[in-house]
């Protein structure tokens, strides 16, 4: 046998290799639909293919029929859209679940129905149990209450329907609570002289009082802390439960992946004990709390954990620097519109975010700084800046974020982009706040520098989006839409609140897929429809490319895919 017939053997071998190992029959086979890959080029296309937990094929449908062999799961779309899971950008999961648990007040209207709420609760509670929630938010109510002390009402009707029960009621927020007589009494809180009124109880916070120094159970920012300490520990059962619940939720609200904004050590536990157990339903990105200084040492000296399977990685530091606007802790650069004897608080010394973002540039870790109001913005991006003077070889892929970012000094919307700092928004907290949210900041505020996010953009700034829940519903929806009408639920007002800051829809898929991605060093294996990256898909029953905005609120999840699996499908 001569060389050249050895060597066209071979070749014609390898041909045959090679074309088989390229046609594999595919475990998965989506198509029927059109599929939004989000890759560099926004492509469409008409058809998936997946093997094991990775796609291996997206294109025509075809040139997917060479992937279908007799074992192969088909889906037909019929006529729905694919795109890559939704990642919630910023939510604190263990609140989703603890929602579904408790109280939750997200969608009251009054004061009045928070203490039939309460009422209903205590009908069923024993003598001594503490009623817990949350959701509930003062400038959404349709009804006003008829006492009113810096925009709050005051606890009286709460505590005459639980005389004998503790009760405390977290703001929509999470930035303040709300608490009855009982609990009150068991924190320790009495009244003030009125010369004493000016002194808070908790540094970083406020405890609202009336003129004549007693509480009215309104807790401000660092101050919830007085009642916080005497609310019974979670037990691991219950814990366990609102995780599986909070995961549930995940899965039908199309999530494959969630950034948990502020992990404490039980948490981390609990997290890396469903891993283990293979219970972890929804991809978890971590954020370790700064509240808890140790923690935080310990994990800077430990270094991150970051997990090549996508599963659960620690690699980032939460830091909550000022408050909310809803609560008037937002900390501002001139005093509130409706309140002009106070601009907000920090809830963290300055010198504490430098002094992280130091270390985490060091050790390799990200900074996640909550920052609502245009000075707590502006004092977060000088700390970053200083800490990455002295770290210029980390000054291209450090990626620390500021979450929330919600209202910024003009001239500091270009800073995000020259810093490489990613503002990880909500879209639709524009959506509920900006109706009362002119009151706080006055008109020439909220069109300068309130939820800015095509000048963020166009500055060339990623936007991560989310709904912070259980601050907001879990559902993207709401928030996709929110980012693309700048409309309220109720569709409101017409042609949107300062139109012009308006993200296109391919602006918002992206700040859902590939650049949440991206906030979390991930975009290498998820994010869009690529061979190579993981098969974590959402489907929807509407186009929301291309149906008019009207009816984008119809629109709902079908069906989640995780690793290639259908882990949720709409009944």
């Amino acid at each position: 046998m001569n060389n050249r017939l050895i060597y066209n053997i071979s070749l014609t071998c390898l041909i045959f290799v090679f074309g088989c190992t390229s046609n594999k029959p595919a475990d998965l086979v989506i198509s029927g639909g059109k599929i939004y890959t989000v890759n560099n080029a926004n492509q469409v296309v008409e058809a998936v293919a997946v093997n094991g937990n990775t796609i291996t094929f997206a294109g025509s449908e075809a040139d997917v029929k060479k992937y279908i062999g007799a074992e192969t799961k088909k889906i037909d779309l019929q006529g729905k859209i694919l795109t890559p899971g939704f990642i919630e950008g910023h939510g604190h999961i263990m609140g989703v679940g603890y929602n579904e648990l408790e109280l939750d007040l997200s969608q009251i209207k009054s004061y009045d129905e928070m203490v039939q709420k309460v009422r209903d609760a205590v009908s069923k509670a024993s003598p001594g149990e503490w009623i817990l929630g949350r959701g509930w938010h003062q400038d959404k109510w349709d009804v006003k209450p008829d006492v009113v002390i810096k925009g709050f009402p005051i606890h009286k009707k709460l505590s005459e329907v639980s005389p004998d029960n503790p009760v405390f009621l977290r703001h929509a927020s999470g930035h303040a609570g709300f608490a009855n007589e009982k609990a009150m009494q068991g924190a320790g809180v009495k009244l003030l002289s009125v010369e004493k009124n000016k002194l808070e109880e908790s540094e970083g916070g406020e405890v609202v009082r009336d003129q004549m120094g007693n509480p009215t159970g309104l807790f401000n920012e660092r101050a919830m802390q007085l009642i916080d300490k005497h609310i019974p520990a979670r037990t691991l059962e219950t814990n366990m439960r609102a995780l599986d619940l909070a995961m549930q939720a995940c899965l039908r609200n199309g999530i494959t992946s969630f950034h948990d904004a502020g992990a404490s050590r039980e948490n981390i536990r609990l997290f890396h004990q469903f891993k283990e157990t293979r219970k972890l339903a929804v991809r978890l990105y971590v954020m370790i709390t700064g509240g808890d200084s140790p923690l935080v040492y310990e994990w800077l000296r430990r270094g991150p954990e970051i997990d090549s399977s996508g599963w659960l990685t620690i690699r980032s530091i939460k830091l909550n620097c000022d408050g909310a606007l809803g609560s008037r802790g937002a900390w501002l650069l001139e005093p509130y519109s409706d309140r002009p004897d106070f601009s907000g608080m920090p809830t963290l010394p300055m010198d504490t975010v430098v002094k992280i973002s130091r270390e985490a540039l060091k050790y390799g870790f990200q900074v996640c700084s909550h920052a609502i109001g245009d000075r707590a913005n502006r004092e977060i991006l000088n700390r970053y800046e200083t800490a990455l003077a002295e770290h210029p070889d980390k000054m291209n892929d450090h990626r620390f974020r500021i979450e929330h970012a919600q209202h910024l000094h003009p001239d500091d919307i270009p800073r995000f982009a020259t810093l490489g700092v990613i503002p990880a928004m909500q879209a639709i907290h524009m959506s509920s706040d900006r109706p009362w949210a002119i009151d706080r900041l006055g008109e020439q505020r909220i069109k300068e520098g309130a939820y800015v996010w095509q000048s963020l953009l166009t500055s060339g700034a990623r936007i991560i989006n989310g709904t912070d829940a259980p601050v907001e519903p879990l559902n993207p929806i709401p928030s996709f839409y929110a980012a693309v009408t700048r409309k309220t639920l109720q569709d409101l007002p017409e042609g949107g609140y300062e139109p012009e800051q308006r993200m296109t829809r391919v602006q918002a898929l992206r700040s859902y897929t590939i650049d949440a991605a991206y906030g979390a060093f991930e975009e290498t294996i998820k994010g869009s429809i690529e061979p190579g990256k993981l098969a974590d898909f959402t489907i929807f029953t509407n186009d929301l490319m291309e149906i008019p905005e009207n009816e984008l609120l119809t629109t709902d999840v079908a069906m989640t895919i995780i690793d290639g699996k259908v882990v949720y499908e709409k009944p």
